[in-house]
């Protein structure tokens, strides 16, 4: 963990003494205080991480969580028994602390007012966006974590066809969706799963309901996998019996979009590239315009963890970045299709984290 604080401290552009990083309570906790511990699990409401310019961190933590806490690879834990106790605790360790920085993106105002007060001579300043740019890119660690995130998802994504009979709705797929990424090694979802119905399917982020599944149906089910806390993002369209023709033809210009996004990644790219280059496909379609949000973006210990790639982003993709690359065709009142995979950007392209099947497929007919 010394090399990722050394490395945020390198991209702070300031000398700082510190780096302090609160959580709050569900879901306000900020994933760089597990990005700095590497703790194994636990929520760690209420708990603080301190990090130092020499890699040294000190994580102040309840009694609750001391077990999983002292389990943190190259940690200095200290255990308090009142809030108050680990304001004391923190006033000792920062006493002589003049700069100090926080994550202002994830830091709720309540937990910033406490450590003005605790800590009163502190100069505070925002370092979230050195966090940012030293988490999008991945150590070997985290890509291996990565690939077995996106391992599971492509299992499940493979396994989805079986699962689809007449009559289940959006919230029973989701599910055994979710079901079978707990039995392929998940320790959760790594996000609210999205399984849309026909013309739900026309919503990016929709959220299941009791809608029953019939033939001639088209879907989007759009999921992801938790994985000693880091996530994968994967999407596949199915047809459920045999939908109206230009279903088939709408799939297969969302995949010709994705493999064009594929041939323009690369280490150095700026990374709106790939996002223009499965626009321009799919604005000369038929379904021009129907491509309604951003390629995809980066992903990590959040699903959104960093950046995304849209037709404005100058930022150069680099070596070591894993990336969602998920281009759409949504048409209202009718359906959509998205088709999602999870890479790894590479020197001279990339590797893929999901391997599912991406073509165009009947199911039950």
């Amino acid at each position: 963990m010394r090399d990722r604080v050394k490395r945020m401290f390198g991209k702070a552009g300031k000398p700082l003494d510190a780096m302090v990083f609160v959580n709050s309570v569900e879901p306000h906790l900020d994933q760089t205080f597990f990005y700095v511990t590497d703790v194994p699990s636990g929520l760690f409401e209420g708990c603080t991480a301190v990090a130092f310019p020499d890699g040294r961190v000190e994580m102040f933590t309840s009694e609750l969580e001391a077990e999983s806490a002292r389990a943190a690879p190259d940690v200095n834990v200290n255990v308090f028994t009142t809030r108050d106790d680990q304001a004391k605790q923190l006033q000792k360790l920062l006493g002589s602390s003049g700069k100090i920085g926080l994550n202002f993106h994830e830091i709720t105002y309540e937990s910033f007012l406490g450590l003005k007060k605790e800590v009163p001579q502190g100069e505070w300043s925002d370092v979230s966006e050195a966090i940012r740019r030293t988490r999008v890119v991945k150590d070997a660690k985290e890509i291996e974590r990565l690939r077995a995130a996106g391992r599971i998802g492509t299992k499940v994504a493979e396994e989805i066809p079986k699962m689809l009979k007449v009559g289940m709705t959006e919230l029973e797929l989701a599910a055994e969706m979710e079901h079978r990424m707990n039995l392929h090694g998940a320790a959760g979802r790594s996000f609210g799963t999205i399984v849309a119905f026909g013309a739900h399917g026309a919503e990016p982020h929709f959220s299941p309901t009791d809608t029953k599944l019939a033939k001639g149906t088209t879907m989007v089910c759009d999921f992801g996998a938790l994985y000693q806390r880091y996530c994968s993002d994967i999407t596949r369209s199915y047809a459920f019996g045999r939908p109206p023709a230009d279903r088939k033809a709408i799939h297969d210009k969302v995949e010709e979009a994705q493999r064009a996004a594929f041939d323009a990644i690369r280490a150095g790219v700026p990374a709106k590239e790939p996002h223009l280059a499965a626009a321009k496909v799919i604005d000369s379609s038929p379904w021009k315009g129907r491509f309604i949000h951003g390629l995809g973006h980066s992903i990590g210990l959040a699903v959104h963890d960093g950046f995304g790639m849209n037709g404005r982003n100058e930022e150069l993709l680099e070596e070591g970045m894993c990336l969602t690359v998920e281009p759409g065709i949504y048409v209202p009142g009718v359906g959509g299709v998205r088709i999602e995979d999870d890479i790894l950007v590479t020197k001279k392209g990339y590797e893929p984290l999901t391997t599912a099947p991406r073509g165009y497929l009947e199911v039950g007919r």
